[in-house]
């Protein structure tokens, strides 16, 4: 196989290594993020700071939500980063996504410098679009091994 066929080809692989990068690059943004809210981890401030936060911007029950933003994301990190449970941990973050945009940046427009929408809309769409296309073959078979669809 040329150099060329095998960049134009639409082999299954490719296809599965490509959501395998897109699914292990948010999981570490949400993980990431998650962690922040729900634990005070990589400079967060806690669900304390997060609700209180949360509250000043009129979201309601500040603690309840801070806490169900931080476990959507972090849940939401480990389905993408092991491929498993997107239908029922992905449309939560999705949701919380949502919010986060046109709640958290309301009424800072599109462009992320001016604290809009920009990043947390891009997220959104982002994962909706691994639900609709699901995680791939690459990933953790309920059983906690590799699927036997990559080793096969």
């Amino acid at each position: 196989m040329t150099m060329k066929t095998a960049l134009t080809s639409h082999h299954p692989l490719h296809q599965d290594l490509g959501l395998l990068l897109l699914r292990a690059m948010l999981a570490v943004v949400f993980l990431w993020h998650g962690s922040q809210k729900l634990f005070g981890l990589f400079g967060g401030h806690g669900i304390d700071g997060t609700a209180g936060w949360l509250g000043s911007i009129g979201v309601p029950l500040p603690t309840l939500s801070a806490i169900l933003a931080g476990a959507s994301e972090f849940g939401g990190g480990v389905a993408l980063a092991t491929g498993l449970a997107f239908r029922l941990t992905l449309p939560p973050l999705v949701f919380t996504m949502l919010v986060a945009a046109f709640v958290g940046h309301a009424g800072k427009g599109f462009d992320v410098q001016n604290g809009g929408m920009e990043y947390p809309l891009t997220l959104a769409v982002a994962v909706t679009a691994l639900i609709l296309t699901g995680p791939g073959r690459m990933r953790l078979a309920p059983a906690g091994r590799l699927s036997a669809a990559v080793t096969a």
